[in-house]
């Protein structure tokens, strides 16, 4: 991925002062193999190029970590409950998850079971969309990026299904509401081909 659209991502999200703010500090998130995730940084990209506010329409910011040691509900929810301390004052909600426990909730909540995932990266190649199938993070204030599709599909504002594991239902469900709030995406159908995933890992 050329480095131009890598300081285009950064400058985007440095305009959303909450995933700024997140990111600024997220040496304080102190979880292993940590990211800030998927629909907040894809809408915050939407919001801009569609001359909106960064932040409008954006209902959660979700923060993934992987621990194969620990997979209970308690240490989930207290990871989440100490980040939303951390972040209080700001204007958002925010959602913590382990990627190591989400196959023993999975089929209960989809009606069908996935494999367990192997990495947080391994989960977001499976994110709904190519255009949130994103991840990113500071480490020792260093930008990383995870993008497996790459980025040119969410800086054109084309939403396509990732078939990896979501349903068509759980697709048309997602982009029904984003028409509403970004009728400048292009939308393509469950039926065409979805891209592939790289490898795409960047510091």
């Amino acid at each position: 991925m050329d480095a131009a659209s890598v300081t285009e991502l950064q400058a985007y999200l440095r305009q959303n002062q909450s995933l700024a703010e997140i990111l600024e500090r997220f040496d304080e998130i102190a979880l292993p193999d940590s990211w800030l995730v998927a629909g907040s940084i894809a809408q915050t990209i939407w919001n801009l190029r569609c001359d909106q506010p960064a932040e409008q329409g954006i209902k959660d910011v979700d923060l993934i970590y992987f621990d194969g040691r620990d997979f209970s509900v308690d240490a989930e929810a207290g990871h989440e409950r100490r980040i939303r301390d951390l972040f209080r004052h700001l204007p958002i909600k925010l959602d913590v998850k382990n990627e190591a426990r989400v196959h023993l909730w999975y089929q209960e909540r989809f009606g069908y079971g996935i494999r367990p995932y192997r990495s947080s990266t391994d989960a977001i190649v499976t994110f709904p969309t190519t255009a949130t199938a994103i991840g990113v993070r500071r480490t020792y204030g260093e930008f990383e990026y995870c993008a497996p599709f790459g980025l040119d599909d969410l800086f054109s504002l084309v939403v396509r299904p990732n078939k990896k594991q979501i349903t068509r239902a759980i697709y048309e469900a997602k982009i029904e509401r984003w028409r509403s709030l970004w009728p400048r995406l292009t939308i393509v159908p469950w039926e065409r081909m979805a891209a592939s995933a790289s490898s795409a890992v960047r510091a």
